[in-house]
């Protein structure tokens, strides 16, 4: 009836969507402030009051008005017509109804797509996109006053020439540059989300248009920028810049001075935690400026192993809050009814730090606001709670008080810091920032032996107009991201509340199940020696054993150390055999039974290119397995991990051809097919004779011996860099989700560099994106190690090129089979034996048919699509 009212008494939904909401009063005054009210109409007046009713009987029955009503607020889909009702409770107008859209000298080059389906993409704004190779300008017109500006993404093949992997621009707002070379793709792959938005604060001053401009870059002549929405609300003018009635500004972090944040600098949020609450905050959930509030499930990605595993997550849903040192609406009130705190115990609270740890970009300063407030009965008094605030490894408070700052129990109150990150300007990455919160070591000092933490908020702060990196990292891998920042949500506000909390409730039901279970599955591979495990599967050691072997696990045994622990070189039998053993920590991810895994494959399974397992200790709860010795460590000890010399092409080669052998094996000459799922360089040894053999098979699935099914449906599992595509997106695993793996490999030997690398270009980051890229581009010199340049024949680069584009095919169904794989590179080798190994460039003119630049470039290249790059272990 609304929808209909409003469409007789023709009314511009504009004017609508420039409120604050769509709120029944909000439409009502703006029925009756409409010019046709002017000229009175018989025919309408019966309309009117029958909605001003409705207005009312709404407004009983909806939600109280938002703490925060934005005097301005501009919500555009863009690449659309008409307006839309969004998940967020707010009309959203399509941009070719408006007057902001223009372009300049280029003229109207862009075109309007509507998003591929199935995707979240189906929700508001992202179901449409505006998208040129041309540069475009979006004008608007504000009044004076600091704004969010919200960026909304959707990276889509939206059309055959416009492929997502070219999307590579940047944005201009208000003189300031706040992405440069974005690769929207490759932000959104590694955060795991299908879409993704960038938040931004700036101020503006009345009389100036507010133009956001899009670029974009010239790296590529198939890059063009897009969005698919933009929105600009207007904010409280203090929340987050310096008043100039304060007499002092922020605290700058390893500094007695003080920072203020004034009106020309820009901010972008990096991060907006509710910690310790399973619930995500949505944005029409905020008081009143739209903001989104990660949960439980994004703050996890952030919180280091004894953080995890020791802090406990207080709740009071029905304190009484009083606002009275801060406004209302400086976060929900959610935020202030949770928290994450160390549990009050004594003993446990002086052994470690309540530690988290952001990535974020160097060569930037950081606005880090701690939201706190006591909601526990028994903190009511100053000193009840003292604890030590420290930030990027310095100490900001040595006697944090909450209820002193904030005058009471319930008081929530927000503390401010600015510290600058260093790095190396030259090459500027992703360094880690970390918070920390230790509680009072002074029993006589403070009663509870505890820190407390409800919400965070960290933002970039501008330097010379800049935002942005040269090279912007995607977020980070925890997964993930992790730090997306996603706008992904349910159908309806309402339903996204339900779900969430739902969600919320059977992912902490989850967690602590699935870490009982591994305590549990730990205890009952005994912890006096003996085993659930068969004994016959492999020899059992003794922890003394163990310890004897490796002198009490000492330091200088150590050989290496990855997120399941250390592993040291020790001696077995009298000191006659040398062995590596792992040491698994108990909190490692590679738990119990990934851990009983290893065993009992490796114990049944015997091959050259194998390595090979002599057995295992679990007293005392430990997680120890025993394997023969390595003395060359792995692949990538030898490509890019340390200073040794680099390999010839024929080693390189020969360790291929094992490696390969051995998966060849694992996928059809064992008993049952054995899949691999976590193939990458560091998991190929190489022993003395440089022999390689597949280790760590702690996250295999075994398959039937006909492998009837031609996949496993199973929860993606694997590594950063190296895991299939397809494989991610239809959790499916099949032997050709390792033929990709492999694949990543065989580049990484061709290029002598990680999978994925952050303190590159965007479009360099992941190897296996690039290397197609360039394959396709005719510019392999590009990739190929400069050690390597010249001393390999043409025909054989040819060759291993060829296996290597076929094995990281998007679609499983193309890649080879290991055994083709095998083949092929056996045949390369024969290509490569006939010319022989060139150990001097200079004499390159004297080896006829070895592969010089320009023959490389010539290469032909064929197009694939390219990979998602999820969250690994």
């Amino acid at each position: 009836m609304l929808i209909a009212v409003i469409k007789r008494l023709q009314i511009p939904v504009r004017k609508l969507v420039k409120q604050a909401t769509p709120h029944p009063f909000h439409v009502f005054l703006t029925i009756m402030n409409n010019p046709i009210r002017k000229h009175p109409n018989k025919t309408l007046t019966p309309l009117l009051l029958p909605l001003f009713f409705l207005m009312i009987t709404m407004c009983m029955a909806g939600d109280p008005p938002p703490i925060y009503d934005p005097s301005e607020q501009i919500t555009l889909q863009c690449g659309s017509s008409g307006t839309k009702f969004g998940q967020d409770s707010r009309y959203w107008e399509g941009d070719n109804d408006t007057s902001f859209f223009s372009f300049g000298a280029a003229g109207n080059k862009s075109i309007f797509k509507e998003a591929p389906f199935p995707s979240s993409s189906g929700q508001v704004p992202y179901g449409t996109a505006r998208l040129s190779r041309f540069e475009f300008t979006y004008t608007f017109p504000l009044s004076s006053g600091p704004k969010f500006i919200r960026l909304y993404f959707y990276p889509a093949s939206y059309a055959p020439n416009f492929n997502r992997s070219q999307a590579l621009f940047s944005v201009k707002a208000g003189g300031f540059t706040l992405l440069h070379d974005f690769n929207a793709s490759a932000t959104a792959d590694a955060s795991g989300s299908d879409t993704i938005y960038r938040e931004f604060c700036l101020h503006t001053e009345s009389g100036q248009n507010l133009n956001v401009t899009f670029t974009p870059s010239t790296a590529s002549p198939d890059a063009y920028a897009f969005i698919n929405g933009i929105e600009i609300i207007s904010m409280p003018p203090y929340l987050y810049y310096t008043s100039p009635q304060s007499p002092v500004g922020v605290a700058y972090v390893g500094s007695k001075n003080t920072i203020r944040i004034e009106n020309n600098t820009a901010l972008e949020m990096v991060y907006r935690i509710n910690i310790g609450d399973k619930r995500q905050i949505y944005s029409d959930q905020d008081t009143g400026m739209y903001r989104n509030w990660d949960g439980l499930g994004d703050e996890y990605n952030y919180l280091d192993d004894l953080s995890r595993k020791l802090s406990v997550l207080p709740q009071n849903s029905s304190v009484q809050l009083h606002f009275s040192g801060i406004p209302e609406y400086s976060a929900p009130k959610e935020v202030y009814q949770t928290g994450r705190s160390m549990g009050m115990n004594k003993t446990i609270n002086k052994s470690y730090n309540l530690t988290w740890e952001f990535p974020v970009d160097s060569m930037f300063a950081y606005l880090v606001r701690l939201h706190f407030c006591e909601f526990e009965g028994d903190v009511t008094m100053p000193q009840d709670r003292l604890f030590h605030i420290y930030i990027s490894n310095q100490s900001v408070e040595q006697t944090a008080d909450i209820i002193m700052w904030s005058g009471g129990n319930g008081r929530p109150v927000y503390r401010d810091y600015v510290v600058f990150m260093l790095g190396n300007p030259a090459i500027p990455k992703k360094v880690n920032l970390f918070l920390a919160l230790e509680a009072s070591k002074e029993d006589w000092l403070t009663n509870y032996n505890d820190a407390i933490l409800n919400g965070l908020e960290m933002f970039k702060l501008s330097t010379n107009q800049n935002l942005a990196r040269q090279s912007p990292d995607p977020p980070s891998t925890a997964p993930t991201k992790g730090t997306s920042k996603s706008s992904t949500r349910s159908r309806t506000p309402l339903l996204a509340t339900v779900i969430g909390v739902a969600s919320g409730i059977l992912g902490l039901s989850v967690l602590g199940f699935l870490v009982f279970r591994r305590w549990q599955k730990v205890k009952d591979t005994g912890s006096d020696g003996s085993s659930s495990l068969p004994p016959h599967l492999c020899r059992c050691f003794s922890l003394s054993e163990i310890k004897a072997a490796t002198q009490n696990f000492s330091q200088g045994f150590i050989v290496g150390v990855g997120g399941f622990g250390h592993v040291y070189k020790g001696h077995i039998d009298g000191g006659a055999t040398p062995v590596a053993i792992k040491r698994l920590k108990p909190e490692s991810k590679q738990g119990a039974r990934e851990f009983k895994t290893e065993i009992e494959l490796l114990s049944q399974l015997r091959h050259r290119h194998l390595v090979s397992l002599i057995g295992y200790c679990t007293d005392k709860n430990e997680m120890i397995l025993v394997y023969d010795y390595m003395s060359h460590g792995t692949l990538a000890d030898h490509l890019y991990h340390n200073d040794n010399p680099p390999l010839s092409w024929g080693q390189r080669l020969q360790i291929c051809i094992g490696a390969a052998r051995g998966l060849r094996y694992l996928h059809s000459d064992a008993q049952g097919t054995i899949i691999h799922r976590d193939v990458k360089s560091t998991n190929i040894l190489l022993d003395e004779k440089w022999v390689a053999k597949v280790s760590d098979f702690g996250l295999s699935k075994m398959g039937t011996t006909t492998m009837s099914k031609t996949h496993i449906s199973t929860a993606v599992k694997g590594s950063f860099g190296y895991l299939d595509p397809e494989y991610y997106r239809r959790q499916q695993l099949t032997v050709k989700s390792d033929v990709y793996s492999f694949g990543v490999v065989l580049c990484e030997v061709l290029c002598s560099r990680p999978a994925v690398v952050h303190a590159v270009e965007t479009s360099q980051m992941n190897l296996a994106e690039w290397a197609k890229s360039c394959h396709r581009d005719r510019k392999l010199d590009q990739i190929i190690d400069p050690n390597m340049k010249g001393k390999i024949e043409t025909e054989c680069l040819n060759k291993f090129v060829e296996i290597a584009m076929s094995c990281i095919n998007d679609n499983g169904i193309e890649r080879p089979t290991m055994n083709d794989v095998v083949r092929g590179l056996e045949f390369a080798l024969q290509l490569h034996q006939k010319c022989g190994e060139k150990n001097d460039e200079d004499a390159l003119a004297s080896v006829p048919g070895c592969a010089t630049n320009e023959s490389v470039q010539c290469i032909s290249g064929t197009i694939f699509s390219e990979i998602n790059n999820p969250i690994g272990r």
